[in-house]
C-alpha cells in the first residue's frame, strides 16, 4: 500500500475507533504524557522563558522522536495513535450530557460536569452561564480535540499526531498567564498558537460550510468570522467561537469567569445568549465538521503523497 494511501486509511480507521470506543479507558498515553510532563517540571523550572523552552523541546521533541521511531509499522499503528490522540467523541458526550442536565434543571450535575469541559469556575454561574461555557468550549475543542490532530496526522503522519497532542497537552498544562507559569509557559503557549493557525481555520471553514444542516446561514457565520474573530485574545479560538456564534445565530464571550480571575471577553456574533437547544445544535455541528475533517484530512494525505 502506498505511503499516503496508508496514512489516509490509518487517519479514518483511528477516527472511526475514537467515534465508537471513546478514549481509552485504561493506560491512556495522553495522561502518561502529563504525568512525564509533570515530573520532568519538577527539575526544569524556572521563572524564565528560556526555561519553559527548554521543557518544551524535550517533551514535544521526545514525543516526535517517537513517532518517527514507529512510523515504519505502517496503518495498523497509524491508526492506533489517531485514536489515542483524538478526543473528539468524549468532547461531543460531555456537551450532550451537559445539555440534557441543564434541560432537566440538574444545576448541580451540569456543574459537576463544566470541568471535564473548560476551566470555568462552574459555582459561580446559572444555567444560561453554563450552556454558554460548554458551548465556547465545544466550539474551541472541535478544533483542538479532533481537526488539529487529523491535520498534522495528514501532514506528518505518526510523528504529527503525537507531536500536537503533545503541544496541545503541554499548553493545557502550564499555558496560563498567572505568576508561576507567565515566563515558564511561554513558549508552550506560543507553540500550540502555531500548531493550531491551520487546523483552527479549517474548522472555521467547514462550520461556516456545514451551518444550514443545523438551521443557520453560510453568510452570518462567516460574516462572524470576518468582523469578529480578530476581537478574541486566542488567534484561533477567535475563529473557531466567532464561526460557531455565527453558525448558531447566537452571541458568545462576555464575562468569563475562571477560578484564577474574571476575563472580559469580546462579543462574537449577534444575536441572543445560547440556550440549551443552541448547545444541543451545536454538539449537533461539531460532530459533523468532526467528520468531515476526517475525510479532508485523508484526501489530503493521498494528495500530498
Amino acid at each position: 500500500m502506498q505511503k499516503g494511501t496508508s496514512t489516509a486509511a490509518g487517519l479514518l480507521l483511528g477516527f472511526a475507533l475514537d467515534r465508537v470506543l471513546g478514549d481509552p479507558r485504561r493506560w491512556h498515553p495522553v495522561a502518561g504524557f502529563g504525568s512525564a510532563a509533570s515530573a520532568l517540571e519538577s527539575v526544569t523550572y524556572a521563572d524564565r522563558r528560556s526555561a519553559g523552552a527548554l521543557h518544551a523541546v524535550l517533551l514535544v521533541g521526545g514525543v516526535v522522536g517517537l513517532g518517527v521511531g514507529v512510523r515504519g509499522l505502517g496503518l495498523p499503528v497509524t491508526a492506533l495513535a489517531t485514536w489515542t490522540v483524538l478526543g473528539g467523541h468524549s468532547l461531543a458526550k460531555a456537551g450532550s450530557e451537559m445539555a440534557d442536565r441543564l434541560e432537566a434543571g440538574d444545576l448541580a450535575g451540569a456543574r459537576a460536569l463544566l470541568p471535564s469541559l473548560c476551566g470555568r469556575d462552574p459555582e459561580v454561574l446559572d444555567a444560561d452561564g453554563l450552556a454558554r461555557a460548554a458551548l465556547e468550549s465545544i466550539a474551541e475543542n472541535t478544533s483542538d480535540a479532533t481537526v488539529a490532530p487529523l491535520v498534522w496526522g495528514a501532514l506528518a503522519g505518526i510523528p504529527g499526531l503525537l507531536g500536537y497532542r503533545a503541544i496541545n497537552t503541554l499548553d493545557a498544562m502550564i499555558g496560563y498567564r498567572n505568576d508561576r507559569y507567565r515566563h515558564f509557559g511561554w513558549a508552550a503557549a506560543r507553540t500550540d498558537d502555531l500548531a493550531n493557525l491551520l487546523p483552527a481555520r479549517l474548522t472555521g471553514l467547514l462550520t461556516v460550510a456545514l451551518a444550514p444542516l443545523v438551521g443557520g446561514r453560510r453568510t452570518a457565520a462567516l460574516n462572524a468570522w470576518r468582523r469578529d474573530a480578530a476581537k478574541h485574545p486566542s488567534p484561533n479560538a477567535g475563529v473557531v467561537e466567532a464561526s460557531m456564534a455565527g453558525a448558531l445565530g447566537v452571541r458568545l464571550g462576555g464575562r468569563t469567569q475562571y477560578r484564577h480571575g474574571t476575563e472580559l471577553r469580546p462579543t462574537l456574533g449577534d444575536g441572543p445568549a445560547p440556550t440549551v437547544a443552541d448547545l444541543h445544535r451545536a454538539v449537533h455541528l461539531s460532530k459533523i465538521v468532526q467528520l468531515a475533517s476526517a475525510f479532508v484530512a485523508a484526501l489530503w494525505a493521498v494528495i500530498r503523497r
